[in-house]
């Protein structure tokens, strides 16, 4: 299992520092030594939707452009995409290039994808077969770059490298696939099977500026200064953890990956992390999840399931609108996949008993009225857990 981190320094996304910083990550670590003219080479970036690069929700374009002159430089052929939410049509890919600024790359030789088309796979599981609708431009490329944004996330706590490949499920599918995967845990261990599957050649994670708070489209931009790369996925979520003080136990694509033996059990085992706590944010603006009760899983019995009933319905975090932002535009009630939500007087209103938990209405919200909150209980009995 692949345990090396590299990071360097990066202050802003000037294009003379990102350019240096990127050639002492990938050059002189030799991190891109594979690369060999006529290579096909997706780089599968964060486009979450048709957002600016100043809001820290996408990978930022000069830091994309970057990798991409220093690929073209080696004779590959590269392409630059993902697939936001929404329609995954031709129209809203270039609504999302332009928005973002990641129409840059072509600058550098390197091509942005157009390419709607969708294929099937199917994920072998021991015994078990998963099948996914994905986007088929990944799977003509010879090897694929996943370069991530550092962001807060309602569902999964943190957003980052393991969870940027959820771009390869189309446009609204995405949606099916929450409702497939009702729970954070089945989600995240479907997000480490989309991992393996891929395998991406290299994984490389934008910290220069990160998102915390309402993440991961409506948080705030804040600086931490730094430029990740590692073969392994699993290896950049756990240095990112430790910079924003997330604890891992958090984070269920963690315990996913671990689970299934694909990643060290913790950043100490990883190799290249001293230095890397001088870029450590203390009070990162957080998204807790509550995973520390789950009494039913510890009593058993018709007890044991009134005690998991009660921990989930007490201590779970839950999408809420704030009424004071919402405009009633129905955003939230469009995209979520259990339908629990309706518009009353243009303001939403969620069937608790039919939400889910995806936090799909807070991702989407287009104007950041939808909040992750957590439960009195919860806030109570966690009020004394480390930021």
């Amino acid at each position: 299992m692949p345990t090396k981190l590299c990071y360097t320094p990066c202050g802003d996304y000037e294009e003379s520092n990102v350019r240096e910083a990127l050639d002492k990550l990938l050059l002189q670590t030799g991190l891109l030594d594979w690369v060999t003219p006529g290579m096909q080479i997706a780089v599968k970036v964060n486009l979450v939707a048709a957002m600016k690069a100043e809001t820290a929700a996408v990978t930022h374009p000069v830091a994309v452009a970057g990798l991409c002159r220093i690929l073209t430089a080696r004779g590959a052929n590269v392409t630059v995409g993902d697939s936001p939410g929404g329609p995954y049509t031709g129209a809203a890919l270039s609504a999302a290039y332009r928005a973002s600024g990641m129409t840059a790359v072509e600058a550098t030789g390197a091509k942005l994808n157009t390419d709607t088309s969708q294929r099937e796979i199917e994920v072998r599981d021991g015994e078990k077969t998963h099948r996914f609708t994905v986007t088929a431009w990944l799977s003509k490329a010879d090897a694929i770059i996943n370069f991530a944004k550092l962001k807060t996330h309602g569902l999964m706590g943190y957003s980052g490298n393991v969870k940027n490949l959820f771009g390869t499920i189309p446009g609204t599918i995405k949606v099916e696939y929450h409702n497939r995967y009702p729970n954070a845990e089945r989600f995240a261990d479907m997000l480490v099977l989309l991992n393996e599957y891929w395998k991406c050649r290299l994984n490389l994670l934008d910290a220069v500026f990160g998102m915390e708070g309402n993440g991961p489209t409506a948080g705030t931009p804040r600086k931490i200064g730094v430029l990740l790369a590692s073969p392994s996925p699993y290896v950049l979520d756990l240095a990112a953890l430790s910079l924003i003080g997330l604890p891992q136990e958090e984070v269920p694509t963690v315990a996913a990956a671990v689970a299934r033996g694909v990643s060290p059990a913790s950043l100490g085992e990883c190799e290249g992390i001293d230095g890397l706590s001088a870029f450590a944010v203390k009070d990162y603006g957080l998204i807790r999840r509550d995973v520390s009760f789950r009494l039913g899983s510890i009593m058993k019995g018709p007890i044991g399931k009134l005690a998991g009933y009660l921990s989930v319905k007490c201590l779970t975090a839950r999408p809420s609108p704030e009424k004071s932002a919402c405009v009633g535009c129905g955003k939230c009630a469009s995209v979520c996949p259990a339908h629990a939500i309706q518009i009353e007087n243009r303001l939403p209103r969620i069937a608790r008993h039919d939400c889910i938990r995806c936090f799909c209405c807070q991702e989407f919200c287009p104007v950041g009225a939808m909040r992750v909150r957590r439960p009195v209980i919860a806030r109570l009995l966690n009020h004394k857990r480390p930021k």
